[in-house]
């Protein structure tokens, strides 16, 4: 027998978009605690059947601009939100052009993420980094570990380099109980916001790919990932070409990049 489909406001949810609807307003008190939006501008991704965006605009926010990507959950917010200080847009976030926003900025992301469209989505807040001011973010709780580890496992490339560029702190964990319909993972709430000063990488986007392919095979030596690129690995010393990539810090993966420039 064919599964049912789950429904919330007589439409059917997704599952090609990731639609989880956060339900608990505890969760959804913990991202506007977090953050200060009296008197700013927010963006809000995927605001679904409206639950986080209600309670936005029971704050003194400025203005709220949320992305829906679901044209039935556009319609049905559309008629049952009328306030003029919202902005409903019928678009996939991945394609939005941010600096048309750019008169209103900084910017507070506050966000249910479709897990799918994490690290695309947060690629993408990195190139426009400068619009933002901060958010808070519901994610996977893999992924989010991934953001913040300095060791272990999880530490890897999305951990360097999204730290290199942003201040992250994890909040609350979040049992499937707290969606409507229940995911099959926990989820974790985090905060972030652009660091104010990075230091410059010489070929920056060159060193992230490198990043990239020390990381290839975590359990291997940097030697065995990179013996068969191009890269210099003769002005490496032996004692770092045996260490695996996950025993070095960005400092030292700074160093190593500057060895063979």
């Amino acid at each position: 027998m064919k599964k049912k489909q789950p429904r919330t406001q007589g439409i059917a949810l997704k599952k090609k978009y990731g639609q989880h609807f956060l339900q608990d307003m505890h969760f959804i008190q913990s991202m506007l605690d977090k953050v200060s939006i009296q008197g700013r501008s927010v963006f809000e991704v995927g605001p679904g059947q409206g639950v986080l965006t209600r309670t936005i605009l029971k704050t003194d926010v400025a203005q709220l601009w949320a992305f829906e990507i679901d044209e039935e959950w556009v319609t049905y917010l559309k008629k049952d939100i009328q306030d003029p200080r919202l902005t409903i847009m019928h678009t996939n976030i991945l394609d939005v052009d941010f600096l048309c926003f750019e008169a209103d900025k900084p910017w507070t992301l506050l966000a249910n993420l479709p897990y799918q469209i994490t690290f695309p989505l947060l690629h993408r807040f990195f190139t426009f980094r400068e619009m933002l001011r901060e958010g808070v973010i519901m994610i996977q709780e893999e992924v989010a570990q991934k953001i913040v580890a300095t060791r272990g496992r999880d530490y890897g490339y999305s951990s360097l380099f999204f730290q290199y560029y942003f201040e992250w702190q994890l909040m609350d964990k979040v049992p499937p109980t707290a969606f409507y319909p229940a995911p099959k993972v926990y989820s974790r709430l985090i905060y972030f916001r652009p660091k104010e000063t990075v230091q410059l990488i010489e070929q920056e986007d060159a060193f992230w790919t490198f990043i990239k392919t020390c990381f290839k095979q975590p359990r291997r030596t940097l030697k065995n990932n990179l013996q068969s690129t191009h890269y210099a690995i003769d002005r490496i010393p032996e004692h770092m070409l045996s260490a695996r990539a996950q025993q070095l810090d960005i400092d030292a993966l700074l160093a190593l990049w500057k060895l063979i420039q």
